[in-house]
């Protein structure tokens, strides 16, 4: 290493291109990387949908998810198989175990569903997808007072402006009805003409095709041939030829139905700021730049606001962009600040040229983290960000113990040039193995389980970039440097007054320090050092304490703090089967109670716009939809006339005074019950790893499921602090189930002639499917809508046999009303239900209720029904797997860390002595918490994983002190109390640079900033508590060691003499 900074510190044009170079690269990789709020997520999971047009939840259960789930079973690969049964949509979700490659095992799940050929006659083509984030960067409201069709055709128009626009490659359209050709026969009509819908969807699929119909090879070339007869239009279709009358005129289709070209019959209607609207939706694709996007877009929709009619408007919405600005900028603040303050603390304790060139590895090294982030795969988020902030004062930590050693043997006498390779050279091992040691400690999140697990990968990737430029700077760059330091005076005499004034300051400074150590240090040190014994038992103690305040739930814990969205949404559940009349009315009374809270807070808050827009969907939930296609539900959808949702945009966060969760808690007090809801919810979470409560029932026992879903929603409801409670055991719609009479056979009437004679009755019968533009369209052929609203149109309805018999339905099949499910779960092929709940972190915390549930509850419940299972899903899954990951990668990281620091030293035992200290990290962490007034969270512990390495340097250089100390003939004591008072001073300034770079996020009051603030506690005051321990319980740990190997020698002497 000597002969590596020799060459550096006598080549320093090398030294300053290698800083310009990392700098240079840095700053032309910053505007080319990625930016989103949240890193994406995208685990082990491979989704298989089906779509069973008309079919009930029971029927896709038996159709499609038992057919997926036994091919799934027993493939190689697979962790978990789970599946959704709902209204005309199967889905199985196949979860694989980690390290599996995700497309070769798509390749063989498409094979698998290829294979199975008892799919029912009617379902589309098996859809199989890995899940692959797709950032959605902002949307445009295209509103106003006009038609449907009006409103669609602008939409379209817009949609395909801002596709042509730069930059832009990906959008969909959000709240278009699909559009059909719809063709309705009255009963009464086929009866007449002796027709059923077979006949007519037969005549329908002959006359309306293009065929190609070869080619003719003449003299000059080949001419193709094709027969053109495809109607697109209601025209077209109204005069397709049904069949030939006896009077030998032809019956056209217009005779019989009646044909609309218009929108499909769907319950669904979308209001932006009281304006029928739809929405279209940008996306950010590959590495498209979310904020350039989302500024296009923007300045599109003020250039064609003013173009477009009277009454029609548009507006950007839900801008990704405008959170990602307001976050990037709120961190960049207090990156700023704890920059200033870093060089700050450096200034102050070292020499104003020193303090420069150990500041300016900062830059250095963190223009180096951006030059080889995209290379790394991290994109600039929230969480890089904060590492980013985190590592501030860290990464000057190994420059001070360069720095300053330097500057020791330059007072010794040596020159500016022997100082520096001397200085550099002396600590370069240490300096080095403390660096490996910090980046092993952070290794423990680099893998880590659940779905989850890879956002923590962020950390240690960032850190270990970061570290290794630092490091590079410390032995190369920073040498070169101070071996060139001039000493020379001020020109200007204002400056040499400042100068001297500092000096002066800083001399005050450093006496203080002396007097410290002489008169408090010192002191404290030997008598730790000579009550070594007590020293340890009260360390113990103190520790033993630390785990008792965990242990005994002072301290609470919640898994992952809610990361605050810039928007708040209320969703509304009526039972399946309720009118959109009635869902319509819900819907009225949240916009009321909305209009009622923007009022309130523009009377608290008079200067301030809170609200911004409000989107208000009935018969979808585009927002909930959105925020539930996770790994799991990859097809959720929430659609149907029971379904209603308000969506309120907000100002941003970093503007507004108040915070999105104390909104959606106002808002669902002002709203109070609504009569016939089955269930409300408000959230205001951009990002949640789950429900804090969720327990996953499974059996094959309907019955049993129910009733331990009931019991442990009534169990649930006593506890304080925990609200919106709710189950996935929904029930769906009323459903009529048809069974065959034996009478029917003597007609010839099988099972599949009547369940498809009434299908094309009543939900239709698809003629065919033809695109048009844009558009595919379905042509339907069904009953008026007049004949399909009531039990009557059913029993009356006419049955045809093959030999043209027409038989009233309620002869050949007996009718039993009944409830169906509104969709059925299953895992691991057994049907399952989940309990879901929500805690007020205020009152208690997920892990709290959990817990009694486990250790109460369940047993309770559970005694009556064997049958049935439990497990625990969402945030507590989550919390396990992860905490699982780290924990035993943690344990790797230490035995790793013991076999870095064994290696210098040559010693099993002085290792320990370094690591003594990484578990007091823990004492300081919970300590600042306490302070800080704010609970525990999976942040918090990956702070005190990260505090490890931290602590683990100071401790490495003071007994590294002790050891040079020993060699050159000093006792373990005298040794001991030389290293203390030597290292006190950097050990006290590498914790101060770390704890004021950390100071500004710590103060930060924004709501945005608190999802990120456990994480830098832990390390904050974790760091300040590992000082203290590092400069007292460090040497008095490398003292017992001694005596402990003292009293081994001793006794092997003895046995020896024996």
């Amino acid at each position: 290493m000597e002969k590596i900074i020799r060459w550096f510190v006598e080549n320093s044009v090398a030294a300053n291109l290698s800083m310009a170079i990392i700098i240079l690269a840095g700053l032309f990789t910053l505007p080319n990387t990625n930016l989103e709020v949240f890193p994406a997520i995208e685990p082990g999971v491979i989704n298989v949908s089906v779509i069973y047009p008309g079919a009930s939840p029971e029927d896709v259960e038996e159709g499609i998810c038992i057919p997926i789930e036994e091919k799934m079973q027993g493939l190689e690969g697979v962790k978990r198989i789970s599946s959704n049964a709902s209204e005309n949509v199967g889905t199985v979700t196949v979860e694989l175990l980690p390290g599996e490659d995700i497309n070769q095992m798509r390749t063989d799940i498409k094979a698998q569903i290829d294979a199975i050929d008892n799919f029912p006659d009617d379902v589309e083509q098996p859809t199989v997808k890995q899940f692959v984030a797709v950032s959605e960067v902002i949307t445009v409201a295209v509103s106003g007072d006009m038609s449907e069709e009006s409103l669609v055709n602008l939409t379209e128009d817009i949609r395909d402006e801002i596709n042509d626009l730069d930059g832009i490659t990906s959008t969909a359209i959000k709240g278009k009805k699909p559009r059909e050709i719809s063709i309705e026969i009255s009963e009464s009509t086929l009866k007449k003409y002796g027709l059923s819908f077979d006949l007519i969807s037969t005549a329908i699929r002959a006359s309306s095709l293009d065929i190609p119909g070869g080619s003719v090879d003449t003299e000059v070339g080949e001419i193709l041939i094709r027969t053109k007869g495809q109607a697109y239009s209601k025209g077209e279709f109204e005069n397709i030829p049904i069949m030939a009358q006896p009077d030998g005129s032809m019956l056209i289709l217009k005779d019989i139905a009646s044909i609309e070209d218009t929108f499909a019959d769907v319950d669904l209607d979308q209001r932006f700021n009281n304006e029928t609207a739809l929405l279209i939706s940008v996306y950010r694709v590959g590495n498209q730049n979310a904020v350039d996007i989302s500024s296009t877009v923007r300045e599109y929709c003020e250039l064609k606001q003013e173009q477009l009619p009277s009454g029609a408007h548009i507006t950007p919405w839900m801008d990704e962009a405008r959170i990602l600005r307001g976050r990037i900028e709120l961190l960049v603040k207090n990156a700023y600040l704890g920059l200033i303050l870093v060089v700050l603390v450096l200034a102050i304790f070292l020499k104003p040229k020193l303090a420069f060139w150990v500041s300016l590895g900062i830059p250095i090294s963190f223009m180096g983290g951006f030059w080889l982030l995209p290379s790394a795969g991290v994109s600039i988020n929230m969480l890089s960000l904060f590492v980013f902030i985190l590592v501030l004062g860290i990464v000057v930590d190994d420059a001070i113990i360069v720095g300053e050693n330097i500057f020791n043997w330059k007072e010794r006498g040596l020159s500016n040039f022997e100082a520096s390779i001397k200085g550099a050279s002396q600590v370069a091992t240490p300096v080095t193995f403390a660096v490996l040691t910090t980046m092993v400690t952070f290794s423990p999140m680099l893998i880590v389980d659940g779905d989850i697990g890879d956002i923590w990968s962020i950390i240690p990737t960032v850190t270990i970039i970061v570290l290794f430029w630092s490091l590079f700077e410390s032995l190369t760059i920073l040498p070169a440097h101070l071996a060139h330091i001039k000493a020379v005076e001020p020109r200007f005499s204002i400056m040499r007054k400042i100068s001297s004034r500092w000096s002066k300051f800083q001399d005050r400074i450093k006496n203080g320090l002396i007097i410290i150590i002489e008169k408090f240090y010192k002191p404290v040190l030997r008598r730790a050092l000579n009550d070594r014994g007590l020293t340890a038992a009260i360390a113990t103690s103190v520790f033993i304490i630390t785990i008792g305040f965990l242990g005994g739930g002072w301290m609470k814990f919640s898994f992952f703090p809610p990361l605050e969205d810039d928007g708040v949404t209320a969703a509304l559940y009526y039972p399946e089967g309720t009118p959109i009349s009635v869902t319509e009315i819900g819907l009225r009374k949240l916009e009321v109670s909305a209009n009622q809270l923007r009022h309130q807070l523009e009377m608290e808050f008079p200067d301030e716009q809170i609200f911004v827009n409000m989107l208000a969907t009935v018969g979808d939930q585009p927002a909930t939809t959105t925020s539930s296609r996770g790994p799991g539900s990859l097809s959720a959808t929430f659609l149907g006339s029971h379904v209603a949702e308000l969506v309120i945009e907000l100002s941003p966060g970093e503007d507004r005074p108040i915070g999105a969760s104390e909104i959606a808690n106002r808002w669902r007090e002002l709203t109070g019950p609504i009569q016939g809801v089955k269930e409300l919810s408000f959230a205001s979470s951009l990002f949640t790893a789950g429900a804090p409560v969720n327990i996953q029932f499974t059996s094959n026992n309907i019955a049993s499921l129910k009733a331990v879903t009931v019991k442990l929603k009534e169990r649930l409801s006593a506890y304080d602090g925990v609200f919106d409670i709710k189950d996935s055991f929904i029930i769906g719609k009323e459903e009529v189930k048809l069974t065959l009479l034996d009478e029917a056979t003597n007609y010839g009437i099988n099972n599949f002639n009547l369940a498809r004679q009434v299908r094309q009755a009543f939900f239709g019968d698809e003629a065919q499917s033809f695109q048009r533009g844009r558009d595919e369209i379905k042509v339907m052929v069904r009953y008026p809508k007049k004949e399909r609203r009531s039990m009557g149109n059913l029993e009356t309805m006419n049955i045809r046999t093959n030999q043209g018999q027409e038989i009233p339905l309620k002869q050949l099949a007996s009718m039993e009303l009944s409830n169906s499910y509104a969709s059925i779960q299953r895992v691991n092929r057994k049907r399952s239900v989940n309990i879901t709940a929500e805690v007020d972190l205020g009152v208690t915390s997920g892990n709290e209720v959990v817990t009694s549930i486990i250790n109460k509850d369940i047993p309770d419940i559970l005694m009556d029904y064997p049958s049935v299972s439990y497990s625990l899903e969402g945030e507590q899954s989550e919390q396990n797997e992860n905490f699982a990951s780290i924990g035993k990668n943690f344990i790797i990281a230490l035995f790793v860390v013991y076999a870095l620091l064994a290696i210098p030293f040559r010693s099993y035992f002085q290792p320990l002595v370094v690591m003594s200290a990484i578990p007091f990290g823990l004492t300081g962490a919970v300590a600042g918490h306490f302070i800080m007034g704010i609970n525990m969270s999976i942040l918090s512990i990956i702070g005190v994983v990260a505090l490890s390495g931290v602590v683990v340097n100071d401790s490495l250089v003071m007994v590294d002190f002790i050891n040079r100390y020993r060699k050159d003939g000093y006792s373990a004591f005298e040794a001991a109390m030389q290293a203390g008072p030597r290292r006190f001073r950097p050990i006290l300034l590498t914790s101060l640079t770390t704890f004021v770079g950390l100071v500004p996020l710590l103060l930060e009051k924004s709501i945005q900033a608190k999802f990120l603030i456990p994480m830098a506690v832990s390390l904050a005051f974790g760091v300040v508590f590992a000082t203290v321990i590092t400069l007292i319980l460090v040497p008095t740990s490398y003292m017992i060691v001694e005596d402990f190997l003292i009293w081994k020698n001793r006794s092997r002497f003895g046995e020896n003499n024996v």
